[in-house]
């Protein structure tokens, strides 16, 4: 199919260059249209997505509820300052607490909704208990104080000196993060499953632990749900998965079916910190966000996404495991929902350009681990597909090793 009317690749690489700053790194091609699991580009060239806008779009491309939510919502208010009250912030925040627990704030990303959070862990003890404890591989944002929460040294570099008061644990070891609690510990926070690091599941009762560590010590836990929430996991978050509920949860990507949006959770008891004057977003819960947040949570409901999305992760899961017992290049697999790590022994960054070639989006994260994102509603037919080329990229690549 030739989609017309639009800027061709080059022609729009071309502004990017004498208009963009490029701190990104950009594959070279410009996406113009998108619909489901697919997406196009200026050329016409259609390519199965199967990690689509880096897990924000988690309904895949223009669902239709949400783009009807979106144009209703647009025609009557774009934009209202949070001095007075809409309807569609007080019904999404409706829909998220009573699957979850608490009181919401909104924002608009995931960065936003850590920095949020860890100001309301201090400022829930006066500011009298300024430490906060992370784990090792996680990633929680780009601002600083998300940036030093993030325990990767190579976030850090040039950035310093960075937020005090953040100390780090390995992921899944409960001595290292009790042996850093002290009467100092404000919080301390974990992405129930790492995304970025490598789509790392917690050990059986590890979350468990933390919050054991956290009651005694009488301090807060924190989940950053930025990637595990909204039905990724296939519950509504991920901290369902373990039975474990924190104090402070954080969402955003996937939140409002690829709108900017994020959140924070909060227990009733801990959400009254947050007190007026002390933390704010202008542009948080602004009535299209939340009118997309509404018809995105509202869809997985009425197409039973969940189960579809814990059907389609047992299609993966099988499917990369009799793959490895073929490929000795695969080290193991990790998959939690719609939520896909294929873990090689050799560096993973080479199969992004080959499954694009082939016209299949993937991703590829710490230096070794091919990284899905799937929509919820991805179909069968298109796991199968996706799948099948990854393999052909895989085998290729172990006959290069």
């Amino acid at each position: 199919m030739q989609l017309t009317g639009h800027a061709s690749s080059q022609e729009t690489i071309a502004l990017f260059d004498k208009y963009v700053i490029p701190n990104y790194g950009r594959y070279p091609i410009s996406l113009v249209r998108g619909e489901g699991s697919y997406v196009w580009d200026a050329e016409g060239k259609r390519y199965l997505d199967l990690f689509p806008g880096w897990g924000c779009n988690i309904l895949g491309y223009s669902p239709e509820p949400v783009v009807a939510a979106i144009q209703d919502q647009v025609s009557r208010l774009i934009h209202v300052p949070n001095t007075w009250y809409t309807e569609a912030q007080g019904r999404f925040a409706e829909f998220l607490c009573t699957r979850s627990f608490g009181k919401a704030f909104f924002c608009n990303s995931g960065a936003e909704a850590n920095e949020g959070a860890l100001k309301l862990a201090r400022l829930h003890f006066d500011g009298k208990r300024p430490k906060i404890i992370t784990c090792e591989n996680g990633f929680h944002g780009r601002t600083f104080a998300a940036v030093t929460a993030t325990a990767q040294p190579k976030y850090h570099e040039g950035l310093g000196p960075l937020v005090a008061g953040f100390r780090y644990a390995p992921f899944n070891d409960l001595e290292a993060i009790a042996s850093l609690v002290n009467d100092e510990t404000c919080a301390i926070m974990v992405e129930p499953v790492q995304g970025e690091g490598g789509v790392n599941i917690p050990d059986e009762g590890y979350l468990a632990g933390l919050r054991k560590i956290a009651d005694e010590a009488n301090c807060l836990l924190i989940f950053d749900e930025v990637q595990t929430s909204m039905g990724r996991t296939g519950t509504w978050f991920g901290y369902q998965q373990w039975g474990v509920q924190p104090d402070i949860m954080t969402m955003a990507k996937g939140i409002a079916g690829g709108v900017a949006a994020g959140a924070i959770i909060a227990t009733d008891e801990v959400s009254p910190s947050l007190r007026p004057g002390m933390h704010a977003s202008t542009f948080g819960g602004n009535p299209l966000a939340m009118a997309a947040g509404l018809a995105t949570g509202q869809m997985i409901e009425e197409q039973n996404l969940l189960e579809n999305c814990q059907t389609m992760s047992d299609q993966f899961k099988q499917f990369f495991e009799q793959l490895q017992n073929e490929l000795p290049i695969i080290r193991e697999v990790r998959v939690r929902g719609m939520m896909v790590g294929v873990d090689l022994n050799i560096p993973a960054g080479p199969a992004v350009g080959k499954c694009m070639d082939r016209g299949l989006l993937i991703n590829a994260t710490h230096d070794t681990v091919v990284r899905l994102l799937p929509p919820l509603n991805v179909t069968a037919e298109q796991v199968e597909e996706g799948c099948d080329l990854i393999a052909t990229v895989l085998r290729e690549m172990a006959e290069e090793a």
